[in-house]
């Protein structure tokens, strides 16, 4: 049985996909997450194999969410679920760690045959955006850097990118034998130079910066 959990903030998409899957065997939604924090809390204490993940979503997006993934539920395929059918778009969410990208405008067998797909680590591109770019979309990287990024510290740079491997600031400081509140200092130091209000913020940026991958 692939166990699924549904992540889209959209509960009548939710509930749709719910009486959808119903009908698909050896498929079971044991879960539903509003925002990529809710699928990583929900992680904890509920095993699953496969998630159905929206791009765009409150709190944290798809984008933002898949390095937290990564680093805490490696084993965990996520099919990315979207409107959005620009190249750039999938190939993001795809350099990111996502196994496969559907449509929403996918028929009940296509989303199927995606999730069966996915859940045997095997990538997935909807028929609707072209099979034929599958393997140029995997190998682009994320969003090239702009021509201008404000200047990280090597210290700086090394904390960002702990930070997308889903690491809090006291796991950071015993892994760089430093103080929790150093790294605190650097957080917010780093917050100020990208100008970005928050960690979740802070993640979407980088990763489509290129900065973390």
């Amino acid at each position: 049985m692939i166990r699924i959990i549904l992540t889209d903030d959209h509960t009548l998409l939710r509930n749709g996909l719910r009486a959808l899957l119903a009908r698909v065997e050896e498929v079971e939604v044991v879960g539903e997450a509003a925002n990529g924090q809710e699928l990583l809390d929900m992680l904890s204490t509920t095993p699953a194999d496969v998630v159905l993940m929206d791009v765009g979503m409150p709190v944290l997006d798809g984008l933002a969410t898949l390095p937290f993934l990564r680093q805490r539920f490696p084993e965990v395929k996520v099919l990315a679920l979207s409107m959005l059918d620009q190249e750039e778009d999938v190939s993001q969410m795809l350099a990111a760690g996502a196994v496969g990208y559907a449509l929403k405008t996918a028929d009940a067998d296509e989303l199927a045959y995606a999730i069966r797909t996915v859940a045997a680590g095997k990538p997935f591109l909807s028929s609707a955006i072209g099979l034929d770019a599958l393997a140029r979309l995997r190998v682009m990287a994320p969003r090239k850097p702009a021509p201008y990024l404000p200047e990280l510290s090597a210290r700086e740079l090394e904390i960002l990118e702990l930070i997308g491997e889903g690491l809090t600031s006291g796991e950071i400081a015993d892994q760089l034998f430093t103080s929790k509140r150093t790294v605190e200092t650097h957080r917010l130091n780093i917050l100020d130079k990208l100008q970005v209000k928050n960690t979740a913020a802070l993640i979407k940026y980088a990763v489509r910066q290129g900065l973390i991958v």
